[in-house]
């Protein structure tokens, strides 16, 4: 298990993913990792649908413009908000809390689509009043990935002190 900073140091995309299923203990800890991040008011405007079943995620990578890989994961979590104030940014949050937490563990994942996914409602008989933002497919990674190996901005160029343009050292 790693902590968190280093999961945040590390976490990157995954895209391809081999023909190895997630166990259930680990399943379970991603979706409780979802449950319990914190929301505007305590709202938790958001619902997690746990797809495991070959047929549906080879559909659901078919409606994926930008990500018909999920079709190749073992595991994906379609996530579906109430249409409220503040749902997508409480559910970018328990989003994030997932790729971390999976991420922890060993697995990877990658954001895919973001709303304009009416066709996902319909397949998963997602009611009127919520809309699908976001299909998280899981699974290991089939590819040797550097962990931390990132492309990021310096700190002196995003962070400053007190006042903008203050730099941050």
């Amino acid at each position: 298990m790693m902590e968190a900073f280093e999961a945040v140091r590390t976490l990157l995309a995954v895209r391809r993913y081999p023909d190895r299923p997630v166990p259930e203990a680990i399943v379970r800890k991603i979706v409780e990792a979802g449950r319990l991040t914190g929301s505007a008011m305590n709202l938790q405007p958001w619902h997690f649908i746990v797809i495991q079943d070959r047929p549906t995620l080879r559909r659901l990578g078919a409606l994926a413009r930008s990500g018909p890989y999920v079709a190749e994961a073992p595991l994906a979590i379609v996530v579906a908000v109430e249409k409220t104030g503040y749902a997508v940014s409480d559910a970018s949050r328990a989003i994030h809390s997932m790729l971390l937490v999976a991420w922890s563990e060993g697995v990877g994942s990658n954001w895919v689509g973001f709303g304009g996914l009416a066709k996902v409602n319909a397949l998963l008989e997602i009611p009127a009043g919520l809309d699908a933002l976001a299909i998280l497919p899981f699974g290991y990674p089939a590819d040797r990935i550097g962990r931390g190996k990132k492309n990021r901005k310096p700190l002196r160029a995003i962070a400053h002190r007190e006042r903008y343009g203050q730099p941050f050292e």
